[in-house]
């Protein structure tokens, strides 16, 4: 896009503002200005104040209307400087325009020195610097290389035909949403800082004057005399990456060795502590990993500073004097290499491929998402009495009782329909796994509705009291008003809990369950009441009750407010929830589990909730209690958007239609647990809600999949022999970077999965451009996909 770039004063100061240029005649206005072919004329006789005076419009940025300070939206196009070094004016423009298709050029103009600006299509998952480089090397033209930042601006000639060579009017439009442009930015912004820019600039970095296609001529004979393949000119070789399973295995040993240290990832980032946190780091894993590997974890721990020279001064002497081949491995490392190698060979002989995106790896592999190292203020005290074997399904747990501390708060999806806080929980493990694990934490985040709930109850039954004592009198005294009993018990009626709604005045009733098949007391005549609860329950507004014409019965229809958790073995729970397996309940209950623990393991140690707990979480309740009405958290709904995205993009890679139904409302659920944790938290974002968020996500994906997948298949294909083991895949993975449709089609059926829709598939690859077809027929995965991937 095109934006106008004006200055403002802002309090501290003046500040740059970005304001979008609309149209073609807005542009020319702009450029055609008297004031700016005045300044014009002077700046093309040298005066530099005069030229510092033209209009200045910007040409990298996303989507912005404001302080262009803090932008982190990139956008579809980018901005390209060329000066006329050797060669007249006009020679350079004839060979742009010549170039143009190849270049992807959509602006042309004479800078008012007489070089030449260029606005061009930007290559997506490449950085300005990378397509600058790229767009240098088809024209061999000299580029300024101090013009890749992101809020770049230059200064406009006019609109004349001279001046403005060349327009395309789709720079007016950005093709990308306001939430892929963010996402494009933070991507990019990782490639950056890992030093992975497809540029050999070195000590020609400062050099403006540079000539990158002479650089890479330089690059391919040094490879060529070292026995490798050059590179061809217009693509600049990025670093090498690492393969997916030693990715896999690093990563597990750096998480273990960090635990073992009490190491958090802000350790790293903290500018005090992060020299610190690096030596207790290699000290606990030069024995277990490569230099090389080391450092790969240093680039996602401190992105920005791994490549210090401190830094690797550190990493070098530490493996130069400490590591040791004869030396014997700690317990510790020692079973951290052992299972990482058990780990990797599981996966390997289940066939699945971990790494191939945030899903595949999570939903396919034997053993659930392991939580982030940083978790929300919140969770993590919910989580500091827990042993770890227990967090990740106590960290789920917990939001059920904390949601029904909500009253009368609403917020809006992505899709603008309001929800409450209705969040189910149900935890599935073996037998003696410790299921119990989660009794504490509800016990005290329940304990204020506990003691209301106890003097309404009291209220209550000093009613039945006196109305049974008057017998049949005409003059009974009427139900007392404001006896909201939040709780309810396990073996509760249809008629008990439609009277609890109907009192709650907006409040949700709750419900926990030590056995999950304790809702059979709800299944009605039907006997699938129960189940049709679960799902009013989740959809927003709907009603739950019963009309009975007796006096004493009960006769209402409340707004079906009802948060629970339950617990069941593994095998219980899938016999629960067969008859149901394509109705709908499945996808709207947040399922958790606890990994199954080896034979003869020590029994693991909780610590104490005390008064001091209690303290500690009692701010977060208060807020929750307090909070009313239509809240707005632009975070949860930006992040919305994100996970829907990248279920959607799994789905199409995978062909999972059991995965993509259910990822629709395991999207929901995440949303609102990021909601819920926003409201504690004072109505105050935290950058680990949002870490929290996606791997709650990915382990409820995770959850289902392994539990119900393949039975949700059969049940939707009517067919019993189907037998998986895994998760879905991404498809487009297990294919070669050329592939014809025959390949594709070979790929569905050693997946299980109908050959009839390949060319669907396929084509809906291409329309996403992951793919790209060939003048032969076939196809080639595209530098977008290889860039996610």
């Amino acid at each position: 896009m095109v934006y106008h770039i004006t200055y403002e004063d802002r309090g501290k100061g003046r500040k740059k503002v970005a304001r979008p240029v609309k149209n073609r005649e807005e542009l020319l206005a702009l450029r055609d200005s008297a004031k700016n072919l005045e300044h014009l004329e002077k700046a093309r006789k040298g005066d530099e104040t005069a030229k510092a005076k033209l209009v200045q419009l910007a040409y990298n940025l996303g989507h912005v209307d404001g302080a262009l300070a803090g932008c982190k939206s990139i956008g579809s196009y980018f901005f390209h400087d060329v000066d006329c070094y050797g060669q007249t004016s006009q020679q350079v423009k004839e060979l742009i325009l010549s170039k143009k298709e190849e270049i992807g050029l959509v602006m042309l103009e004479r800078s008012a020195k007489g070089g030449w600006h260029l606005v061009c299509r930007r290559m997506l998952g490449a950085t300005i610097l990378e397509n600058q480089v790229r767009v240098a090397c088809i024209l061999k033209l000299e580029m300024d290389t101090n013009t890749h930042d992101l809020q770049r601006v230059s200064f406009s000639t006019s609109g004349s035909a001279d001046d403005l060579v060349y327009l395309d009017d789709c720079i007016f439009e950005e093709p990308m949403s306001a939430e892929e442009c963010e996402d494009e930015y933070a991507k990019l912004k990782i490639r950056e800082q890992r030093g992975q820019e497809q540029v050999a600039m070195g000590a020609k970095k400062a050099n403006k004057h540079y000539r990158p296609w002479e650089e890479t001529d330089v690059v391919g004979r040094k490879k060529e005399e070292a026995g490798q393949a050059p590179e061809t000119e217009n693509q600049p070789q990025a670093a090498p990456p690492r393969t997916t399973d030693i990715d896999e295995r690093v990563r597990f040993i750096a998480r273990g060795v960090m635990k073992e240290k009490g190491l958090v990832e802000s350790d790293f980032l903290d500018e005090g502590g992060r020299h610190t946190s690096v030596k207790m780091m290699l000290s606990g894993a030069t024995q277990l990993l490569t230099k090389q590997e080391m450092n790969g974890v240093l680039a996602e721990l401190m992105p920005e500073h791994w490549n210090d020279q401190n830094i690797q001064q550190l990493v070098s002497d530490f493996y130069q004097n400490y590591t040791n081949p004869n030396q014997r491995l700690l317990k510790y490392q020692e079973q951290l290499f052992v299972k990482s190698r058990r780990g990797l060979a599981s996966r390997r002989a289940e066939g699945s491929t971990p790494g191939e995106s945030r899903f595949p790896d999570d939903e396919g592999s034997a053993m659930p998402p392991e939580m982030p190292g940083k978790l929300p203020k919140l969770i993590q005290l919910l989580t500091s009495k827990t042993p770890d074997v227990y967090k990740a399904a106590v960290a789920h747990a917990v939001f059920p009782p904390l949601a029904t501390h909500l009253c009368g708060v609403r917020f809006a999806y992505t899709d603008n329909v309001e929800h409450e806080a209705t969040l189910m929980n149900c935890l599935m493990a073996g037998t003696g796994s410790g299921k119990g694990c989660i009794d504490d934490p509800i016990r005290r985040i329940m304990a204020d509705i506990k003691r209301r709930d106890e003097e309404n109850g009291h209220r209550e039954s000093e009613w039945k009291k006196e109305n049974n004592r008057r017998g049949n009198n005409k003059d009974k005294m009427v139900r007392p008003e404001g006896l909201i009993i939040q709780i309810i018990d396990s073996d509760m009626t249809k008629p008990a809990l439609v009277t609890r709604m109907d009192e709650a005045e907006g409040h949700f009733v709750y419900v926990k369950l030590n056995e999950l098949d304790l809702f059979e007391q709800l299944r009605g005549q039907t006997g699938k009441q129960h189940f049709q609860l679960m799902c009013l329950a989740f959809d927003p507004g709907a009603e739950y009750g019963q009309t009975r014409v007796g006096t004493q019965s009960v006769t209402a229809r409340p707004v079906c407010r009802f948060n629970w958790n339950a617990c069941t073995t593994i095998l219980k729970g899938r016999r629960f929830f067969s008859r149901v397996l394509t109705d709908g309940p499945i996808s709207r209950i947040n399922f958790c589990t606890i990994p199954e623990q080896e034979i003869g393991s020590e029994q693991p140690v909780y610590g104490k909730y005390d008064a001091e707990f209690d303290e500690a979480l009692k701010p977060y309740i208060d807020n929750l209690t307090a909070a009313r009405g239509l809240i707005d958290c632009p975070q949860a709904f930006r992040l919305a958007r994100k996970l829907q995205q990248e279920c959607a993009e799994f789905a199409r890679l995978s062909q999972n239609e059991t995965y993509w139904n259910l990822s629709h409302r395991a999207c929901v659920i995440a949303w609102l647990k990021a909601c819920v944790l926003y409201v504690a938290n004072g109505q105050k974002w935290e950058h680990s809600i949002e870490e929290f968020t996606r791997w709650s996500l990915s382990y409820d994906l995770w959850c289902k999949m392994r539990f119900f997948g393949d039975d949700i298949e059969k049940a939707a294909s009517g067919d019993d022999s189907r037998i998986g083991t895994r998760g879905p895949r991404n498809l487009l993975e297990l294919l070669p970077d050329t592939f014809t449709i025959d390949d594709a089609r070979r790929v569905r059926l050693q997946e299980g999965m109908a050959p009839d829709k390949t060319g669907n598939m396929v084509s809906t690859w291409k329309k996403r451009h992951y793919v790209v077809q060939m003048a032969d027929g076939s196809f080639l995965k595209s530098e977008k996909y290889k860039g996610k991937i």
